[in-house]
């Protein structure tokens, strides 16, 4: 039975927390962590199971895979703590993961792992295929209701009135790189596409506002030796408009997986 503990109970972990009490074979609710303690406690206090709550390090000690489902600042902090004491760790703020091999050689020295569920978007086995050959090309466009964006660094640093677009505009294109660290809360659905593929330096994309936009909608190009890939994913927005449910059923999959005794998919 793996235990596991959700580090951060918002939308993404109250749902993963609901669904691994609902039953997951081979898979168990040590606890969980939360920024509001009250409303976490609250919140486990409902659940089947009553699971108490941890602090940080409590968690760590009583879990055999800890999920991230907070922000990249968050992982900062999480990430070494978790791979240092030898625990699995699912990564869901995973724009947090470019540019740190030393979390990928930690893990390697404690033999655990790190896991990145595919997120609210579709395709990254043919991506993990395509780059097995070579691949030439990888871009991105996103659009999301212009209130999907708000809070982003980007949109604080240029004061962009969110409520003032009125129709499709453009408020960012450049490399995964950038925009990761000017929408970390927005775009993990990208660095997931990167690090399936050729690298956030040279993944792309376009970041566009859609006032009346019903669902957030990711397009994908892939080209290389094998052909072009073409993926369009619509996502219903959750409670929170910045996240697809796409997200958190991505990683209730994975965690199904990791009981599994049939895997269908790279």
């Amino acid at each position: 039975m793996i235990r596991v503990g959700v580090f951060g109970l918002g939308t993404i972990g109250r749902q993963i927390c609901r669904a691994v009490e609902a039953g997951i074979p081979g898979v168990s609710l040590a606890g969980g962590t939360g920024r509001d303690r009250a409303k976490a406690e609250a919140f486990l206090a409902s659940l089947p199971s009553k699971p108490p709550l941890f602090s940080q390090e409590e968690l760590i000690q009583a879990s055999d895979l800890v999920i991230e489902s907070a922000t990249q600042a968050a992982l900062q902090e999480l990430a070494p703590k978790v791979l240092g004491a030898g625990k699995d760790l699912m990564v869901l703020s995973c724009g947090g993961l470019l540019g740190r091999q030393d979390w990928v050689e930690l893990a390697e020295k404690n033999r655990c792992r790190i896991l990145v569920p595919s997120g609210a978007i579709a395709g990254l086995d043919g991506v993990k295929g395509a780059r097995v050959g070579a691949i030439t090309s990888v871009s991105m466009e996103s659009r999301k209701p212009p209130r999907g964006w708000a809070g982003a660094p980007c949109i604080v640093e240029k004061r962009i009135n969110l409520d003032s677009i009125t129709t499709e505009t453009l408020i960012f294109e450049g490399p995964a790189t950038e925009a990761c660290k000017a929408f970390p809360a927005n775009v993990n659905v990208l660095a997931a596409l990167s690090l399936a593929g050729i690298g956030p330096d040279l993944t792309t994309i376009k970041i566009f506002a859609v006032p009346g936009l019903a669902r957030n909608t990711h397009r994908i190009t892939v080209e290389g030796e094998f052909g072009r890939l073409q993926i369009q994913v619509e996502n219903v927005p959750s409670e929170n408009p910045r996240t697809g449910k796409l997200s958190y059923l991505s990683a209730i999959a994975l965690l199904r997986e990791l009981g599994s005794t049939l895997r269908v998919g790279t």
